[in-house]
């Protein structure tokens, strides 16, 4: 076997046989890769083309991590043993293909991260609902005293967790871009929340590549693995019909009743997968809206295959506060209320939100559009809202759709002036929601940065 043979051969092991391991992004989930790594006695490389921001980049120093940043240097990038690239990158760039071409391994932070723990894994994917799932699970399990840490796409990154703590259990927040990257790793429950079309941008516009990367969540499991789904969704529920999985199946559903799984009757949910059945009324829920009972249904499924106690269950269900940015209640001004939204970043969340909507509403949408088909919220934007608030550099598509629907439709170009359009359209007793229905990059640096201008620019009214 000649040296280039070897290397091949090498290669192709597990990836804890690599030796260099080059990282593509600077970021949390950059950082936090490149802290396990050196820890498990990588050589370790990152390389971001933007700029690696103040707080990464003293973590880097700090650990003697070799780094650059404003540019990827082919050369070094190109002699890695294993890469792992930051979710934002698509895989269609060239220095992606050439990797590839060089047959080195390109995979996702939560791929690297799991060899390196004996943790239980609750992955948890969907196109919305899965912060509030996440979060609500996580909230669950610690209130009943699981050692249990939550990452993937909220808070500290996985890798660093495993680097820095010993978890029992991870709850983790993994979208279609992480699933992407994974070969081996495995969650022993996953939870699938829903599959709307969003990222098509990132699938060749094929609703059906999507929905294929969705399910790359239960590619990995065995018989003794969960799946919990949402029995009402149809793409979900057309791709089980035409593919075989191993993990056992536990559906949730609001529209019918089930006999294995949970479900709504009466106001309450029944939950069946143990021998006693847990029923809990929908009134001591603490989040509200049909999407949010089936976020509840999914981590209650989750807790009780981890033989969570009943009553524990119940308080967290009771006590749960939500996702920050998430149908957020902001404040009242003069009897109205302002909503935080911002997370809706694709049509579907936006309907959830608008779906809540009790009062005559002032929609504050627009971003940079992810190939949206707004049809979909015809009808409840003629019943619900009275003024739609522009808030994107390029609106003519909301225009277009809405522009027969509602009489008052008015383009801002930050989220201070949005707000005080808003607050001079709306009268007593009505309400302000941001549910933008696109990504935020056009103005701001993340959704987390839309949510949070909103919220400064609602309390300065």
């Amino acid at each position: 076997m000649n040296n280039q043979d070897k290397h091949t051969s090498e290669k192709k092991s597990s990836f804890g046989g690599f030796r260099r391991l080059v990282i593509l992004g600077g970021g949390e989930s950059g950082v936090g890769t490149a802290l396990l790594g050196k820890q498990k006695g990588y050589e370790v490389f990152v390389s971001d083309k933007g700029e690696i921001s103040k707080k990464y980049k003293e973590v880097l120093v700090h650990h003697n991590i070799d780094f650059e940043e404003k540019n990827h240097t082919e050369s070094k990038v190109l002699q890695a043993d294993v890469v792992m690239k930051s979710p934002g990158i698509p895989d269609k760039v060239a220095l992606i293909q050439k990797l590839k071409e060089s047959s080195i391994p390109v995979i996702s932070e939560i791929e690297f991260a799991a060899q390196f723990t004996e943790a239980t894994i609750i992955g948890i994917t969907g196109s919305n609902g899965k912060t509030t799932t996440t979060m609500l699970l996580h909230h669950i399990l610690k209130n009943a005293g699981l050692n249990v840490g939550v990452a993937g796409n909220i808070g500290d990154s996985f890798a660093q967790q495993v680097a820095e703590n010993s978890y029992e259990n991870y709850v983790l927040e993994l979208s279609s871009f992480q699933l992407d990257g994974i070969e081996k790793f495995n969650s022993h429950i996953a939870i699938l929340t829903n599959i709307t079309p969003d990222h098509l941008d990132r699938y060749e516009y094929d609703f059906n590549n999507y929905i294929a990367s969705k399910f790359r969540i239960t590619k990995n499991q065995k018989a003794t693995d969960y799946l919990i789904y949402d029995a009402d969704d149809s793409a979900i529920c057309n791709w089980l019909k035409e593919h075989t999985i191993k993990a056992k199946l536990v559906p949730f559903s609001i529209e019918k009743e089930l006999e294995y799984g949970a479900f709504l009757k009466d106001n309450n949910i029944i939950i069946n997968i143990n021998k006693d059945t847990f029923i809990m009324p929908l009134t001591a829920l603490s989040i509200k809206g049909k999407h949010n009972t089936k976020n509840a249904m999914a981590a209650t499924l989750a807790a009780q295959l981890l033989n969570v106690r009943r009553q524990n269950i119940k308080e967290s269900l009771e006590d749960f506060e939500g996702a920050e940015h998430r149908l957020e209640n902001v404040a009242k001004v003069r009897d109205v209320e302002y909503i935080n939204d911002s997370k809706a970043t694709n049509v579907n969340a936006t309907f959830y939100a608008l779906e809540c909507m009790e009062k005559t509403t002032i929609w504050i949408v627009g971003g940079v559009d992810k190939g949206n088909d707004y049809n979909d919220l015809l009808p409840l934007v003629r019943e619900k809202v009275k003024a739609i608030v522009c808030l994107g550099v390029d609106n003519e598509k909301i225009k277009n759709v809405f522009g027969n629907v509602v009489d008052i439709i008015v383009e801002t170009a930050g989220a201070e002036e949005a707000v005080k359009v808003s607050h001079k359209l709306a009268e007593r007793g009505e309400v302000v929601l941001l549910s933008p229905a696109c990504a935020s990059f056009d103005l701001f640096e993340s959704y987390e940065d839309r949510g949070r201008q909103f919220k400064k620019a609602v309390r300065s009214l």
